[in-house]
């Protein structure tokens, strides 16, 4: 069943259902995986034994994958939802009703469900709150509390939390939005996204000016090309806030008559309604292509149209058998049955089928197999409303929205006389690790990132062995064609493709998805500002309801470092950080705290020679065990700050910023409010050393840096989708 030892771990890792204390059937292998998901999805059918049947080989050979809560949680019988994400409600403008929201994102996230809000209904800061008679604090701040929730909820043991923050273009706090993620502590466990409207793009587009306002108060007007100016050079620097054009989503949604969409889900791939709900699957266009590389080699059109049939039944049930955090999201989900069926491994179907990503022929394929899963969906709903009835709140006027008016007049009169049983039925989401599952085929709609790279394992002792991975493609490329090398016109990469290339893609796929589509642009470090900027102008016009790029830079490092090859395919030339080398130079400082029984020694080994000298990496060592667990976590946590490089004045003032309620202690005739301030006045007296040949503390590290792995360590991280995933272990993040 697993074509490698990744597969195998990842699904060990994530979906094996292996209940402690023999609390159940464990999963014995990934079949085992398979029945038990498909009997939990039939249980409701007339017939669920010859229904799961049908469920189970729909997922072998990894034909269609439900989205990681359904394989993870189906079946089990734990307090879990199956729904990956929420959008929250809506926030209101008063400091009960934003707590009440803030806990109602809490116990969503426990329950492991990302979540996204808009804040734009709360008032700027500065302005009146009448009540009390004091400024606002505005929407930035109330972020600030998600932020350390989120923080709270991931320490408390739960699954890894992801959110993202939208803000309107014309609120009055939208320049401090922009630029928030800039300070390197804030809004970490955040994606944020600005929501742009057609008027300002028309304001945009005029070189007009742009009114900022609030509850019908003009409070300041800015002229609209600074503004855009000011978040696409936030974007360019930072990869971040991504832009969402809430007009046409608006505009194209299916329920436009019953609903208000206001906000996405963490990855982008879903705008909701207020408790709108995240329900996934993806249809593997990989394993779907008869005799790939072969002379005539195409996905077979008949076989794409049954799995999708069997996939929207597959999701619908899931909406009856799931739990849901609230009430609220449990209503919403029934009253509409909103459902997100996708696909993954498209970059490796082209592959097999002769089409380089981001061609002309590659975007006419990827129309004409998305074509089929439109038709397919929607005939596959119209007859399942025949069968158990329409969703609540269907209405014939949602023949004439855009989606549904596109369709073919069989399918349009199949809906007019059923009804659907979904009121939105696809979307592209983020397939990291069911992707690794499967084989390691390519991500959702990207691009292969590298067809082959070295997985760094940790051993149980501590000990290290790398395992080679290769891309889906790749591989099976060698078992067809054996040693003959891959044209390097048809295996392009991430690496390799332009914006444009990148662009042309989404618009194709966009013009026949309900949703929206979870993507990465990737741009090249050198791209000029003004070109980079209008990747979004065009995006735009192209018919895109979002756009997120990555361009590696100072603040979020390089996710790849490729390094030409003989071989015609890419390989990234491990981690984009600079490597450790066999011996450092540097200081170990002595600090004797008063309240300690033994001296704490910190060691703080430095990379470069002369002016390009600089910290990278620091130990923190004492005989008092009281001290390990707190000093090992800051080892880490502050060697991986300064393998980043940058500025990092920073590390020492958070350090001294520090004060323990115990009391600090008089040091040399100052002052230290605790230990950790101590440390950072140690680690301030090293900067300011190596300053006497430079500013190791603003001059940014030689060569780009890459992401740690948050779960492994590694640096094998790379973006797509909106998402970090990390190679070695299959961890992946929204954000």
């Amino acid at each position: 069943m697993f074509v490698d030892t990744l597969s195998q771990e990842i699904w060990t890792a994530k979906y094996r259902f292996d209940p402690p204390g023999g609390g159940g059937e464990a999963d014995g292998d990934y079949p085992a995986t398979i029945e038990r998901v498909a009997r939990a999805l039939a249980e409701r059918e007339d017939d669920p034994a010859r229904r799961a049947e049908q469920f189970a080989d729909a997922m072998r050979d990894f034909r269609f994958i439900p989205a990681g809560r359904v394989l993870a949680g189906a079946g089990t019988g734990r307090e879990v939802t199956l729904f990956n994400c929420f959008v929250m409600g809506t926030i209101p403008d008063s400091l009960g009703g934003i707590f009440d929201h803030l806990k109602q994102a809490a116990l969503t996230m426990q329950q492991g469900g990302g979540v996204g809000m808009d804040f734009s209904t709360i008032r700027p800061a500065g302005a009146l709150v009448k009540g009390v008679g004091a400024d606002a604090s505005g929407p930035l701040s109330f972020m600030d509390c998600w932020d350390a929730m989120c923080r709270t909820v991931q320490s408390a043991g739960a699954r890894r939390g992801a959110m993202m923050g939208c803000l309107r273009i014309d609120h009055p706090d939208i320049e401090v939005f922009i630029g928030a993620k800039r300070e390197a502590t804030r809004l970490r466990n955040f994606n944020v996204s600005v929501l742009v409207t057609d008027a300002f793009m028309e304001a945009l587009g005029s070189d007009g000016d742009w009114p900022l306002v609030f509850a019908g108060k003009t409070y300041r007007t800015v002229r609209a090309r600074d503004l855009w100016d000011k978040l696409m050079r936030a974007t360019y620097d930072c990869a971040e806030p991504g832009v969402i054009f809430i007009d046409r989503v608006a505009q194209a949604n299916n329920l436009a008559h019953c609903e208000t969409i206001s906000a996405s889900n963490p990855c982008g791939e879903q705008m909701l309604p207020p408790y709108g709900a995240c329900l996934l699957g993806s249809v593997n266009l990989a394993r779907l292509v008869a005799r790939p590389f072969e002379e005539g080699a195409d996905l077979d059109e008949e076989e794409l149209a049954e799995v999708v049939r069997t996939a929207v039944r597959m999701l619908d049930n899931v909406i009856d058998i799931s739990r849901f955090p609230l009430s609220e999201q449990e209503e919403e989900a029934k009253a509409k049955r909103r459902i997100g069926l996708g696909i993954t491994g498209l970059a490796d179907a082209l592959l097999f089928t002769g089409h380089a990503y981001g061609s002309a022929g590659a975007v006419e394929a990827t129309r004409r197999w998305l074509g089929v899963i439109k038709r397919e969906a929607y005939r596959a709903s119209a007859l399942l409303a025949k069968e158990k009835g329409a969703f609540p709140l269907w209405d014939p006027v949602m023949l004439e929205t855009p989606n549904l008016a596109s369709l073919d007049e069989d399918t349009r009169a199949l809906i007019a006389k059923h009804g659907l049983r979904n009121g939105c039925l696809t979307s592209i989401a983020p397939t990291g690790t069911t992707s690794l599952l499967a084989g390691n085929v390519s991500s959702g709609i990207e691009p292969v990132f590298a067809y082959h790279y070295e997985r760094r394992i940790l051993e149980a002792d501590g000990s290290e062995r790398f395992e080679p991975v290769e891309d889906y493609a790749l591989r099976v490329w060698k078992q067809v064609k054996g040693d003959e090398a891959p044209p390097e016109e048809l295996f392009v990469s991430a690496q390799t493709l332009t914006p444009s290339d990148h662009l042309a893609m989404q618009a194709a796929a966009q013009a026949l998805i309900d949703s929206s589509i979870s993507k990465t642009v990737n741009c090249p470090e050198d791209i000029a500002f003004d070109d980079f900027a209008d990747i979004y102008v065009e995006g735009y016009h192209l018919g895109c309801k979002g756009l997120t790029t990555y361009r590696p830079n100072a603040v979020t490092g390089s996710v790849l470092s490729i390094t030409p090859k003989a071989d015609p395919v890419p390989e990234p030339d491990g981690p984009a950080l600079e490597p450790r080398e066999e011996t450092l130079h540097g200081s170990t400082y002595k600090l004797k705290w008063p309240e300690s029984a033994h001296a704490v020694y910190i060691t703080i080994n430095d990379i470069g020679e002369g002016a390009a000298r600089r910290p990278f990496e620091i130990f923190i060592n004492s005989k008092n065990m009281e001290h390990y667990a707190w000093t090992l976590a800051l080892t880490r946590m502050i060697s991986a700050v300064f393998r980043r490089g940058g500025d990092l004045d920073f590390v020492a003032e958070e350090l001294k910023a520090v004060f323990d309620p115990r009391g600090g202690a008089w040091m040399h005739g100052r002052y230290v409010p605790s230990l950790l301030a101590a440390i950072g006045d140690i680690v301030e007296r090293h900067l300011a050393s190596l300053a006497g040949t430079a500013e190791p503390a603003k001059v940014p590290a030689t060569g780009a840096a890459a992401a740690s792995c948050p779960q492994c360590g590694g640096h094998q991280m790379v973006k797509a989708e909106g998402c970090l995933k990390c190679t070695d272990c299959g961890y992946s993040k929204c954000g």
